[in-house]
């Protein structure tokens, strides 16, 4: 059985917070950085929320992650932004980025952004969020420069990162269509997540150091490292060489084509379109036809009366409704991680577990393994 500590959104919030700060961040952007992971948990995507910390902690401590970067503008014509992120954290690279670019593309209508040597941007489907609360349409395309974690289709060894594609569109008080998703079968956070809990990965998902399928997650998570799949078999796959030609090339931030070399860290690069549909002239239209789409797709008649259909985005929405009301739960190995990437930046367990509630009052859950 595997035990889950359920904790309130603010109080994980605080207990993260006071790791990041004793990690050099200021208070800002420790703040942002953890406000940024608790959100995901709240949204269902454990596999980039608080669990992230461990990781986070390790590269700082080797050097890997800078601390209180602003993105380095290198290139600004207005309708094109070259970005580098300077290895800082991405949930303050990202916000920054996004910034940048909302700002231009409601002056001229459109912003093409090539953000390169950004930490790990966390999910990027907050970046999409970002420009929809601005009114504007997003796409994004992300690769992934750390231990290569999936197998090209056809092949049997890790070649590629979960590199991940985003897109937003708004809906003028509705809400909006996000569809944001990794291209391998499963995010590689979400291999983590199941090792911690003692949990199985369907089949289909991962192949082992031998390149043979196999269930068991401690091959995505230690040595010796298998490689997980890419969804929809070619199509994943040919998605995934899409985002890193865009996301780490075009960038100029570089692809992921050198062998591991033990270097902790997760640098993204990512390439980002914005565009105002009322510059465009069809904003009216857009939204007209966007509703009336939406409609005619939820009448479809359900699946089973517990599966309705959905759009992109409608999960996460449920994840926090509930999460809200009931606590996020963080399974006991992960909350050890986290504990012991606090104690090596010297924050103590007791602090943490008090910030997080869990000195006054915590609730533990169990569920089979």
């Amino acid at each position: 059985m595997a035990a889950n500590i359920v904790l309130a959104a603010a109080a994980l919030k605080r207990a993260a917070g006071v790791i990041i700060a004793k990690g050099g961040s200021a208070p800002h952007e420790a703040d942002l950085v953890a406000g940024n992971l608790v959100e995901t948990n709240l949204r269902g995507h454990d596999s980039h929320g608080v669990g992230m910390i461990p990781r986070y902690v390790d590269s700082l401590l080797d050097g890997e992650l800078q601390p209180n970067q602003q993105p380095e503008v290198k290139l600004d014509t207005g309708v094109l932004l070259r970005l580098d992120g300077r290895r800082g954290y991405g949930q303050a690279i990202g916000v920054a980025a996004m910034a940048l670019g909302i700002e231009r593309a409601r002056k001229h209508g459109v912003c093409v952004i090539a953000l390169a040597n950004s930490h790990h941007l966390g999910r990027i489907g907050c970046w999409a969020e970002q420009c929809i609360s601005a009114g504007l349409a997003s796409v994004h395309f992300a690769n992934v420069i750390a231990r290569p974690v999936v197998a090209p289709w056809g092949g049997r060894d890790a070649r590629l990162g979960t590199n991940p594609i985003c897109i937003g569109i708004p809906r003028p008080g509705r809400d909006p269509i996000v569809l944001d998703m990794a291209t391998s079968r499963i995010a590689q956070g979400k291999t983590r997540v199941a090792f911690n809990r003692g949990e199985e990965l369907e089949s289909g998902v991962l192949l082992d150091d031998h390149g043979d399928p196999t269930t068991n997650p401690r091959f995505a998570v230690k040595p010796p490292f298998g490689a997980l799949l890419p969804f929809g078999e070619h199509k994943g796959y040919g998605l995934s060489v899409a985002c890193e030609l865009l996301g780490g090339a075009l960038t100029g931030g570089g692809t992921g084509r050198v062998p591991y070399q033990g270097k902790r860290r997760v640098l993204n690069g990512m390439f980002s379109i914005l565009i105002d549909p009322e510059h465009l002239g069809t904003g009216a239209e857009f939204a007209r036809e966007t509703e009336e789409f939406v409609e005619w797709v939820l009448r479809s008649p359900p699946a089973s009366d517990d599966n309705r259909v959905k759009l992109a985005g409608d999960p996460e929405r449920e994840y926090r409704k509930q999460r809200l009301a009931e606590g996020i739960p963080v399974d006991a190995a992960t909350w050890e991680e986290i504990l012991a990437a606090g104690e090596k930046l010297g924050v103590e367990r007791a602090e943490v577990t008090e910030l997080a509630g869990i000195a006054r009052h915590h609730s533990v859950t169990t569920s089979p393994t």
